[in-house]
């Protein structure tokens, strides 16, 4: 089967690791050190600066922007609340991101009617490498909208796993499902994606038997 495009593999844990900044700039920090002490042109500064990022990542997790825009609030409210945790070593987008990631899956846990939405039938399943997909040529904006489509239960693991660079372990605990339940839903979405691949990607080809003008 030949492989996936390279860009599908560049939106996840790749580009991730490009984006997030590894150390924190001075500006930032001094940001940080006033937002401690209850600054509130210091804390605006702050929420100016990272509230469009943070909430391109609560979208992903949420399914409308007003459970989104919730979550990035209360999101903040716990960023404010635990900067004294924060260790300047580290990435603050990073810190950040898995704040309103967890809030965001605080949110999903809180919906979940019925157990069952997330399908454990097939917790045995090969997971699929995810370069072994189909041939494409799509934008980023079109694989968004496929990885959108995606089922909720394992649409949840294959974000956490795949764009956000969680390990099993971690979205067992988040989700508070098995090990296996969290590869296996994996191995689902990438499925299913490939599916909703495939059918842009016909629909993109053209017509052989459409009369040319």
């Amino acid at each position: 089967m030949p492989q996936i495009c390279h860009e599908l593999v560049r939106f996840g844990r790749r580009e991730l690791q490009i984006k997030i900044q590894v150390s924190v700039d001075s500006e930032v920090l001094e940001l940080i050190s006033l937002c401690k002490k209850g600054h509130r042109r210091a804390q605006f500064d702050l929420y100016g600066r990272y509230s469009g990022l943070l909430f391109a990542v609560a979208l992903r997790y949420t399914n409308t922007k007003i459970d989104a825009e919730d979550v990035v609030q209360t999101a903040w409210i716990k960023i404010f609340s635990k900067l004294d945790s924060f260790s300047e070593n580290n990435s603050f987008e990073g810190w950040m991101r898995r704040i309103v990631v967890n809030t965001a899956i605080t949110l999903y846990r809180k919906n979940l009617k019925h157990a069952n939405q997330l399908d454990i039938s097939d917790v045995h399943a090969t997971p699929m490498d995810l370069e072994a997909s189909i041939k494409c040529d799509f934008t980023r904006e079109e694989l968004e909208r496929a990885i959108a489509r995606l089922p909720e239960g394992y649409g949840m693991v294959f974000k956490l796993y795949v764009i956000d660079g969680y390990k099993h372990k971690e979205i067992a605990e988040m989700l508070d499902i098995e090990v296996n339940t969290s590869k296996s839903q994996l191995s689902r979405a990438k499925k299913y994606l490939q599916n909703e691949l495939c059918k842009m990607e016909k629909k993109a080809q053209p017509n052989p038997n459409q009369k040319q003008d």
